[in-house]
């Protein structure tokens, strides 16, 4: 049985789908930018303490008494220490874009971080005005129910009542509690 292949100028082998494709060769190296910026962010941060000053300064100062005061065949940079310059500013030309990149990853953290903050506040404020509803929905419901003081007045309401009815030397048959009607107990409520 002969396996089927397409003809013509663009024809190419027919690929699994079901496996990786092999690697491609690559002519530029490869690497991780993730840790690029890590390693950006701790030079960078070293770059900025007293203590890289205080090394820079002293390399600065060996090199010029050494190049001062050392006998002149290990002299490697005389006098306008052509060399040191040179040392200094490519030094600075690779701070300054690592700091770059470090000041870059932390306004990128910054700004995500700003975003949860801004989704978090407006959950809160959701949460917030969920619970200013439910709090005036009780409200609501709790002035249509008999509190305390409400029972109160109405019960001193029924003794001052009673008491004038049971005063005047004639006893009404009256009820105060009427007994439950026979079809239900609060249909005369109704």
């Amino acid at each position: 049985m002969r396996e089927r292949t397409p003809s013509g100028a663009t024809a190419r082998p027919r690929t699994r789908l079901d496996q990786p494709l092999p690697r491609r060769t690559r002519f530029l190296p490869e690497w991780d930018p993730e840790a690029f910026g890590r390693l950006s962010e701790r030079v960078a941060r070293f770059i900025g303490t007293g203590r890289f000053l205080v090394w820079m300064t002293v390399v600065v100062i060996v090199w010029v008494v050494w190049n001062v005061f050392a006998p002149r065949d290990l002299r490697f940079d005389n006098y306008p220490f052509i060399f040191l310059t040179l040392m200094l500013s490519l030094q600075a030309s690779y701070a300054a874009p690592l700091i770059l990149l470090a000041q870059n990853r932390q306004d990128d953290r910054a700004r995500v971080d700003l975003e949860q903050d801004r989704k978090q506040n407006e959950r809160s404020i959701a949460d917030t005005e969920y619970l200013t509803r439910e709090i005036a929905a009780l409200r609501i419901g709790l002035g249509e129910v008999a509190t305390r003081d409400w029972l109160r007045s109405e019960l001193q309401d029924l003794v001052r009542e009673l008491n004038e009815h049971g005063g005047d030397g004639h006893r009404e048959t009256r009820t105060v509690f009427p007994p439950e009607h026979p079809r239900g107990r609060d249909m005369g409520d109704r």
